[in-house]
């Protein structure tokens, strides 16, 4: 099959959103005719028939309906590369998408991410940020779908790039009432007597909890599993459990919900974090831009 041409497929879109080629054609400012060559071409090239010809106008076949699901990919596909392309002859343009663990992004991603493109020289940079597990940050790095990855850095960056980001320190949210709430500090075996809200457990923190609770020949109790940490400390003011959180997330909420937020004294309270990413040669000029603002050399 010979490469499909943009055009005749943008066409093709409009033939399909307008059922008519010639309402088409008035909008694209070409002639009916022209249109209706470009289509018959294009059925010889995928080898199927993909629109029928009704007596007032036209409908996609099965095969047309498919093609235009793609075509309609295809085509915002090519706006984003049009867009990230446009303009870097007069400033630095682009599109940076970024995945990041719920910590990241509920403690300082965004605020890092809001002073950078509160910067002139960066007004034509877009970023885009989704939340994932570790696991899933790196894989989503290594297979291609984002080109920043930020998270705890114990995560297994093999074949990766990184650079320092950030750091929190883990703490347990109680309720005032909780028993362990007059604490100054806790040793995380104090807590595996009580029910717990934790993220999903495949998340790295809940890994480390888990195996922190094995080495003293304990587990964790689980009582609710949530997906955000203002969800979990819902779930403490309830007083229904007490929960393992970074005390930066914390701290934000200890006013409004009346909760005590007790250190951890443990090792690996303190984690750090990293930014990956696949290649910096490969990287876009806005990316390494953002990293240069993001990466914490001290």
């Amino acid at each position: 099959m010979r490469d499909l041409d943009l055009t005749t497929l943008r066409l093709f879109v409009a033939v399909c959103d307008t059922r008519n080629i010639a309402r088409a054609a008035e909008q694209a400012s070409i002639v009916g005719s022209a249109i209706s060559k470009r289509l018959a071409q294009l059925e010889g090239t995928v080898g199927v028939q993909l629109l029928l010809r009704r007596r007032h106008g036209v409908e996609p076949t099965a095969a047309g309906q498919t093609l235009l699901e793609h075509a309609r990919e295809m085509l915002a596909t090519s706006q984003r590369i049009e867009r990230a392309m446009a303009g870097y002859a007069s400033g630095v343009r682009g599109d940076v998408r970024v995945l990041a663990t719920a910590s990241v992004l509920a403690e300082s991603l965004a605020d890092d991410v809001a002073e950078f493109l509160a910067q002139p020289a960066h007004r034509d940079i877009q970023i885009s940020m989704d939340e994932r597990i570790s696991p899933d940050v790196v894989r989503g790095i290594r297979e291609g779908s984002a080109s920043l990855g930020i998270c705890w850095d114990t995560a297994d960056f093999g074949g990766l790039s990184t650079c320092a980001y950030r750091s929190d320190l883990l703490a347990v949210a109680v309720h005032p009432l909780h028993p362990l709430a007059r604490k100054k500090s806790l040793k995380f075996a104090e807590t595996l007597d009580y029910e717990q809200v934790s993220l999903p457990v495949s998340s790295a923190v809940n890994v480390m909890l888990a195996r922190a609770a094995a080495a003293v020949g304990k587990r964790v109790l689980h009582r609710v599993v949530v997906t955000n940490f203002e969800a979990a400390l819902r779930v403490v003011r309830a007083n229904l459990a007490i929960c393992v959180v970074p005390r930066e997330v914390a701290e934000a909420y200890l006013e409004i919900y009346g909760l005590r937020c007790i250190p951890l004294d443990e090792l690996w309270a303190r984690r750090r974090f990293a930014i990956c990413y696949r290649d910096g040669e490969s990287l876009s000029a806005a990316a390494r831009l953002l990293i240069a603002h993001l990466r914490r050399d001290d």
